[in-house]
């Protein structure tokens, strides 16, 4: 049975024992029994968790909110530690202080990009006439005119009920019914229907059964099981584009590749008759993302069954035609997610190794003070790159100038922890150590390589789609519904990647399925605006 979180309440070890030597002479007061109870059942609850193979140290701790840290960023990371620093080079560059970012306040009239304007002219003058005020100059239009902003609601879904007249013939029985407005279509569901469900529904996290009960508000029913039919049917035209998106980005020069734990109700029914053969068939389900970058483009593909990330990311490479280089590939340290059997030139993520030092800083405040500092600074020599626009090679020499001295330093520096015994090698932060000098050359590898990243934030980014998804909905009840969730949210966020709308860009796709037969390459997030011109100007000269 199942035992509910307690309410987190400060206690002391001291008081509760005198509270429980007061027990044996006299009856407890209302605050006692208060506080025994709590202490009991957090014991219980305890006791309970640890039972769970899922159980860690932390994931207790931040479910009592015992020492939670809310972010990773180093300054916070470190904020109340006293450990003095190591002794560091006194030439090391300086960090530069970091200016205030403008803008906290309430959005301008220009951050509505997609609000409908409406120019409203001056009610009696125009320009060139005489000024009311003085009577001797004239008035002349200013170039930036004045912006009032009105925000209203609606709802997400609407919906418009055309009343045809219909007349009938009292002799014959004809009847004649009035035609239907031009260009509502034949469909009862617009095609931007299905955008907006499949946007909030796999872009948002909204579940179909809480859109339900939103149209309910607005007098527009439109049940789950209809958002699914309407989402179901959608895929099946996105589906040629998700297809040859994966067909395109296998060509590409880097991957980034993740998964995550997902429930699919189909599967877990499987797992159940797995497990009682006896059999050692795998039973784990997962969401892979794999973030695919060439130039200026990115791109992401989402897939969701029994495969791990390195898996998935074979499939991928299948489709990549012969004689290409061999692509460069960021990933964490875990072996299932390389390819088995394509070559990649493997390079880890930076932000999981410095994550080992965040979880131990308060344990060890002085050596990893040096780690994270030292780090911070090679990130800001990143950044640094990056908002300047340096070229992949001229971002490699950047590096090897500014960041690969910091680099050497921290790899000798942690050796000789270990060596000279200052460390416990089976300590948490001689583990933390350890993670990283095994790994020392795939973290190292953007001091060698053009373009290699630093880190795998980027995918972890993507598979919060999956996992906000998992965080409303719970689970996917087959896997076709899984299959329409990879679809929609590889085609949105591939869309978000690119600056793109992905509302516009999904309805779009759906207004032209017959193109998209002919020509799916012609309708990626990054070239689909000239394809739908080119269909808008054959529509006319027909």
């Amino acid at each position: 049975m199942s035992r509910r979180k307690p309410k987190v309440m400060e206690l002391d070890a001291g008081e509760l024992r005198t509270i429980v030597e007061r027990t044996k002479t006299s009856a407890l007061d209302a605050g006692d029994h208060e506080k025994l109870k709590a202490a009991i059942e957090t014991c219980l609850w305890m006791m309970a968790e640890l039972e769970k193979k899922s159980a860690t140290l932390d994931r207790l701790r931040k479910s009592l909110s015992i020492n939670v840290k809310k972010t990773e960023k180093t300054s916070e990371v470190l904020k109340g530690t006293d450990g003095a620093n190591p002794p560091q080079d006194k030439n090391e560059e300086k960090s530069e202080k970091k200016k205030k970012p403008k803008g906290h306040g309430r959005n301008g009239a220009d951050a509505y990009e997609g609000a409908k304007t409406i120019r409203c002219p001056h009610e009696s003058l125009r320009s060139g006439a005489l000024c009311p005020k003085c009577e001797k100059g004239k008035v002349y239009r200013q170039r930036r005119w004045q912006k009032l902003v009105r925000i209203r609601g609606q709802a997400p879904i609407d919906a418009t009920v055309h009343e045809q007249e219909s007349l009938r013939c009292n002799l014959c029985g004809e009847v004649f019914t009035a035609k239907a407005p031009e260009g509502i279509g034949e469909e009862k569901y617009d095609p931007t229907s299905a955008s907006m469900i499949g946007l909030l529904k796999y872009g948002t996290g909204l579940p179909f059964y809480r859109l339900e009960k939103l149209g309910r508000y607005f007098k527009i029913p439109l049940p789950a099981s209809t958002q699914w039919d309407i989402v179901r049917k959608a895929a099946i035209v996105l589906a040629m584009v998700y297809e040859e998106l994966i067909r395109q980005v296998a060509q590409w020069d880097i991957f980034y590749n993740d998964d995550t734990s997902v429930k699919i109700l189909q599967l877990l029914k499987e797992n159940q008759q797995i497990e009682q053969k006896g059999s050692k068939e795998r039973t784990g389900i997962f969401t892979s993302a794999i973030v695919a970058v060439r130039d200026d483009h990115k791109s992401a593909v989402f897939f969701t069954g029994r495969q791990h990330a390195g898996e998935n990311l074979e499939d991928v490479l299948r489709r990549r035609a012969a004689g290409l280089e061999i692509p460069m590939q960021m990933c964490d340290g875990l072996s299932r997610n390389v390819p088995k059997e394509f070559a990649t030139i493997l390079a880890n993520c930076m932000g999981h190794g410095r994550r080992k030092f965040v979880e131990v800083v308060d344990s060890f405040p002085g050596e990893c003070r040096f780690v994270l500092e030292s780090l911070g600074k090679v990130y800001h020599h990143d950044a640094k790159a990056r908002k300047k626009e340096m070229s992949a090679k001229k971002r490699l020499e950047f590096h090897q100038e500014h960041s690969a001295e910091i680099m050497e330093k921290l790899e000798s520096w942690m050796e000789e922890q270990l060596e000279q015994k200052r460390v416990e090698p089976n300590s948490s932060l001689g583990a933390a150590f350890t993670y990283m000098l095994n790994r020392w050359d795939k973290l190292t590898l953007f001091l060698r390589k053009p373009g290699a990243p630093l880190d795998n934030n980027i995918c972890e980014r993507a598979l919060k789609k999956a996992i906000l998804h998992r965080k409303n909905s719970l689970f996917y009840k087959t896997e076709k519904g899984a299959r329409v969730a990879d679809i929609f949210m590889s085609l949105i966020y591939t869309a978000e990647l690119e600056s793109v709308d992905p509302f516009d860009y999904l309805t779009e796709l759906l207004k032209h399925p017959e193109e998209l037969r002919r020509s799916p390459q012609g309708w990626m997030p990054w070239n689909y605006q000239a394809a739908v011109a080119a269909a808008d100007l054959a529509t006319c000269s027909n």
